[in-house]
């Protein structure tokens, strides 16, 4: 039973999760953040294959006509990866007892770790099939996908949902479905969602463009990526300490799924890097 004492604590500002209405067609925030992500991410990316200069040799690797017909594939990687990430990793009970839920992305339920997968898988098969530089075409999306996953976290915040713990710091907040206590009392909680929001969206951009555009990481094949995976790796590991564990513990009383997933990313964008650095080609 939570004891926490709390002093101060903010009121959740309500926002509805639904934009509009359209006969039976309801806008959500929630989606259209994702449709915002990835058309920033697009139209960055096109931005820096324009740019020779940031390139290995000043030589463009990729045609940025090319990432115009990469967006549907970034669509079905991003929506059916996140998605199969949900389901497999958080509540494959629940979907199994309610498949017709596994359809319902407008009213949130995406794993970040299923989509990272699911893009990566994308980018694979585009690349094969219109013979790109995979390590390239893996950086370019890098560079540009952390903006959409601040978006995406702030319409969890406007949801309510993905809340962190129990908390008595001054900006903690009463979220309507964070549970009670034992006289019935809203807890106060930390916005978790938003500390994801900045860490993993403007911090991490700022992050990448500065490797892109002073210390000229795309020269090195994959080392945006491996930047990219090995810093999100570590940003949500970290919040994980503050956020309320989904499925609880994994092991222990502190390794939440969230953090047991994202440790193989860290390992994975400390290869990415090391490859980019002492590899002289890219695949």
């Amino acid at each position: 039973m939570h004891n926490i004492m709390i002093y101060h604590a903010l009121s959740f500002p309500t926002v509805d999760p639904v934009i509009l209405t359209i006969g039976p067609v309801k806008v959500h925030w929630y989606g259209l953040g994702y449709v915002v992500g990835i058309l920033f991410a697009w139209w960055y990316g096109k931005r820096l294959l324009r740019i020779s200069l940031l390139w290995k040799s000043g030589f463009t690797p990729i045609k940025p006509e090319k990432l115009d017909d990469f967006v549907v594939w970034a669509m079905i990687g991003v929506v059916t990866g996140g998605r199969l990430g949900e389901i497999l990793f958080y509540k494959p009970g629940y979907y199994f007892l309610h498949p017709m839920q596994s359809i319902a992305i407008w009213d949130g339920g995406m794993s970040f770790h299923g989509g990272f997968i699911g893009t990566i898988l994308a980018v694979l098969f585009f690349s094969k099939k219109n013979r790109i530089g995979i390590w390239n075409m893996l950086d370019v999306i890098a560079a540009g996908a952390p903006i959409g996953l601040g978006i995406v976290r702030i319409c969890n915040f406007v949801n309510s949902e993905l809340w962190g713990r129990v908390s008595d710091v001054p900006w903690a907040i009463y979220f309507p479905n964070g549970g009670v206590d034992v006289s019935g009392k809203l807890l106060a909680r930390h916005p978790s969602q938003l500390y994801e929001a900045m860490l993993e969206g403007p911090m991490l951009f700022s992050v990448l463009a500065l490797l892109i555009f002073h210390y000229k990481g795309l020269k090195k094949p994959g080392f945006i990526a491996g930047n990219f995976t090995l810093w999100y790796g570590i940003t949500r590991f970290f919040v994980e300490f503050y956020r309320e564990p989904s499925i609880g513990y994994v092991i222990g009383h502190w390794l939440t799924m969230g953090m047991a997933l994202s440790l193989p990313m860290i390992v994975i964008g400390t290869v990415f890097i090391i490859q980019a650095v002492y590899s002289q080609h890219s695949i």
